[in-house]
């Protein structure tokens, strides 16, 4: 059973790396590949090929279902059903809609299913399981493609969202009729949330009250998640498996205790099975508020099976427990492997078993409590490496206090306050106050374990081979004592600290223009120096693509201080994500056409003549001349990097006049292999002139995709196709990274969107 369900697992994890999906009809050998698994010889080959298979049937379906590209920009008509609860932003809401039709005049179109809409400015009141029929306009689900970012795709793809997009203000939207079929739960969910938030109106915990009541974690401020991943406590602002297991064991003692009271109960159903049936019903409900989250599910199936257990009157070994619940998620949901929480959670249960399991009398609140909150850190170390780059240092203190904190003294509150406030507003929310005050206690513990300058490791992701001698080392450490070489552990785990990255050689040039969508950032390596230009977009208060992109992807690239920030001119896509770059990396210079919007970093002014050579390598500020600095697109800093005889030129957002000034005044340093297109391709800039003297053998255009100025502009895109320029854009190709040689040649060309590609990505265009 164990080693089958791990031979299924693998077979998914193998279909997870295709860039592309095979034909479905190979799912017919599902059939004749299952009676092979009862062969000795084939099972294990064969229950690969059945996880490979069973992933295919899967999402195969959901690839089909896509919206038009001839909708996409386009207003259409969309019938269909709140799914979600709408979650607040900064100017609107956003939620999940259940398509019934998509229509534009009288033609209809294929139905895309579940999409992600937002609903900007005054909003209405929005009910889960409302029908609804409003003007939107859509397009394709798509995120931005960065080595070590986010996979905003991905994650889409993986909640089954076909597509993104916002309501017409001016549609005649109306809602058409209330409460359909199948969202009773979500419903439920729906009236909790605004009960306890209309109980603590002014709480700054009450989106983590609402996140143990119910799940919804979309309210829990981007500081507050910040603690918890410094203390790596994240886990417990879930409804987790232990939260869920907390709540069974409950209910089962009590039930039994109450049952076992009643003697005529006690002769029609012996307490321990009305216990278990109790149990059982209370944690499927649950779970259903909690949305049905991986963890939750893993803790819900090993809780049917215990309790099966009991009502059957057999025994199961808890590891064998551990496989039904696998196998199990993985037969609903192939793709949860997709969920860093599925990994969290499963190989936290895994560990626990391996490392409190066959042990000899285990005695003290130190072996039960404390150990194993080290052993599960050391355990998830190669885990947690690869899925965040980062692991807390501080998680077994702050668990060890955490963990009781949370299921003792704010749970089973927050559970009762939260079902009171449906029938009893007043009494809800007086125990509500009494868990914010709870809460509020374990907060300073939190925060300062947090601001310890030790508090987390971070660094780059090892590379996946790295795992099993990692996972290796970490079970030889938490093996019994009685092993020989558990030391050896530590030599097993050395590979994923201080294995090296490739760099690149003495006067070579590493150059990645960032998708940031509709902005700009570029990172510039030489052997021993990294420099940023340019941040890109500030999006709301919680969210730029300093913090998430280019912060990612040097750690990605194993960056861990810069040499230089440049911050060519104060448009938020270009100044946006500045602030956040600056507090998490070590900045040792920073130049800015507008150093007074970047206050504490010691900006200084660019200027035309400032030079410096790294590695062999030669970096210039050609533009704006000295003494005239000014906040408009033409005084923005340009940068020329040269080696050998090749180039790069940075021009950023200049235009037409600036392109003059530096045909008149520098023309000698204009001659560029790559080009970053001036104003993204705007047709205020990339004039002729200016091209002939650049004279580029690549153009490359920071866009968004389908971004709302038309960025390039077909005329520029016609320029540079007539002087045989070959052309590459962040929206459809992602992060674009080029190696030239110490000679200036281009020695290699890589765009993520390609080498990064998964079958749910979008290909480029």
């Amino acid at each position: 059973m164990r080693l089958g369900t791990l031979a299924f697992l693998a077979g998914i994890l193998a279909f997870q790396q295709l860039a592309g999906v095979p034909d479905r009809r190979w799912c017919w050998l599902l059939i004749p590949l299952y009676l092979a698994a009862f062969v000795r010889y084939l099972r294990f080959p064969a229950l690969i090929a059945c996880g490979f298979l069973w992933t295919l049937l899967h999402v195969s379906g959901s690839l089909a279902t896509v919206i038009s590209p001839s909708l996409e920009g386009e207003d259409v008509m969309l019938e269909g059903v709140v799914a979600s609860i709408p979650a607040g932003r900064e100017r609107g809401v956003r939620f999940e809609f259940d398509v019934i039709s998509i229509s534009q005049g009288q033609t209809r179109y294929a139905n895309p299913g579940r999409i992600l809409l937002s609903w900007y400015d005054q909003a209405p009141d929005l009910r889960v399981g409302d029908t609804w029929r409003v003007q939107a306009r859509l397009k394709q689900a798509r995120g931005l493609m960065n080595p070590g970012g986010f996979d905003y795709e991905g994650w889409l793809f993986r909640h089954d969202l076909r597509a993104v997009g916002y309501v017409r203000a001016e549609g005649g939207n109306q809602r058409t009729a209330t409460q359909a079929r199948g969202y009773a739960i979500d419903r439920l969910r729906q009236r909790i949330a605004e009960g306890i938030g209309a109980a603590l109106p002014a709480s700054a915990y009450a989106g983590i009250i609402t996140a143990l009541a119910i799940g919804e974690q979309r309210a829990i401020s981007a500081a507050q998640w910040e603690v918890f991943a410094r203390t790596g406590t994240t886990h417990l602002v879930a409804i987790s498996g232990s939260h869920i297991t907390l709540v069974a064991g409950l209910l089962f003692f009590l039930a039994r205790w109450s049952w076992s009271r009643s003697g005529t109960l006690a002769l029609r159903c012996p307490a321990p099975k009305a216990a278990a049936v109790i149990a059982l019903l209370g944690a499927v409900y649950y779970a259903a508020l909690a949305g049905f989250s991986v963890p939750v599910q893993r803790a819900l199936i090993m809780i049917v099976v215990v309790m099966l257990g009991i009502l059957w009157q057999r025994h199961r070994a808890l590891s064998h427990t551990l496989a039904v619940a696998l196998l199990a998620v993985l037969l609903y949901d192939p793709l949860a492997v997709m969920e860093a929480g599925f990994w969290l959670s499963f190989g936290t249960v895994a560990l626990i078993l391996f490392a409190m399991g066959n042990r000899l009398a285990p005695q003290g609140l130190w072996w039960q409590w404390g150990r194993l909150h080290w052993m599960i850190t050391i355990g998830l170390l190669p885990v947690m490496l690869i899925l965040f780059q980062r692991v807390s240092l501080v998680s077994p203190l702050a668990n060890f206090i955490a963990v009781p904190w949370i299921n003792v003294l704010v749970v089973p509150p927050v559970l009762a306050g939260a079902l009171l406030t449906l029938v009893s507003p007043l009494f809800g929310g007086w125990i509500l106050a009494l868990t914010e005050l709870c809460l509020a206690g374990l907060w300073p513990i939190l925060r300062w374990l947090s601001d310890l300058d030790v508090a987390q490791w971070a660094q780059h992701a090892p590379p996946w081979w790295a795992l099993l001698p990692g996972l290796t080392g970490a079970a030889l450490l938490l093996a019994p004592k009685g092993l020989p070489g558990r030391w050896l552990g530590v030599v097993w785990l050395l590979p994923i600290f201080f294995l090296p990255l490739p760099r690149p050689a003495a006067g070579e040039v590493w150059f990645t223009l960032l998708d940031v969508g509709q902005g700009l950032a570029a990172v510039v390596r030489t052997r021993d120096h990294a420099l940023v230009f340019d941040t890109g977009p500030r999006f709301s208060d919680s969210f730029d693509t300093g913090e998430a992109v280019v912060i990612p992807y040097l750690r990605a690239i194993g960056v861990t201080q810069l040499d230089a920030l440049i911050v060519s001119h104060g448009d938020n896509d270009h100044i946006g994500g500045a602030q956040s770059v600056l507090k998490e990396t070590a900045v040792r210079r920073v130049l800015s056409g507008v150093p007074d919007a970047l206050p504490g970093s010691g900006a200084e002014q660019c200027a035309s003549g400032q030079h410096w050579r790294w590695d062999g390598v030669d970096f210039e500020i050609i533009s704006p001349p000295p003494g005239e600095a000014s906040d408009d697109n033409n005084g923005a800093c340009v940068l020329r990097i040269v080696n050998g005889g090749g180039g790069i030129l940075l021009p950023a957002d200049i235009e037409k006049e600036a392109e003059r000034r530096l045909l008149d005044t520098r023309p000698q340093a204009l001659p560029a292999r790559i080009l970053v297109a001036p104003h993204h391709g705007s047709k205020t800039s990339s004039t002729q002139d200016f091209l002939k003297a650049v004279r580029p053998e690549y153009v490359l255009f920071p866009a968004g995709y389908r971004n709302r100025y038309g960025h390039p502009k077909p005329e520029v895109v016609a320029r540079y196709r007539a002087m045989g320029v070959k052309m590459y854009d962040s929206a459809n190709h992602g992060a674009i990274t080029f190696r030239l040689g110490a000679k200036g040649r281009v020695v290699s060309l890589e765009t993520y969107r390609q080498s990064g590609r998964r079958y749910w990505h979008a290909p480029a265009r």
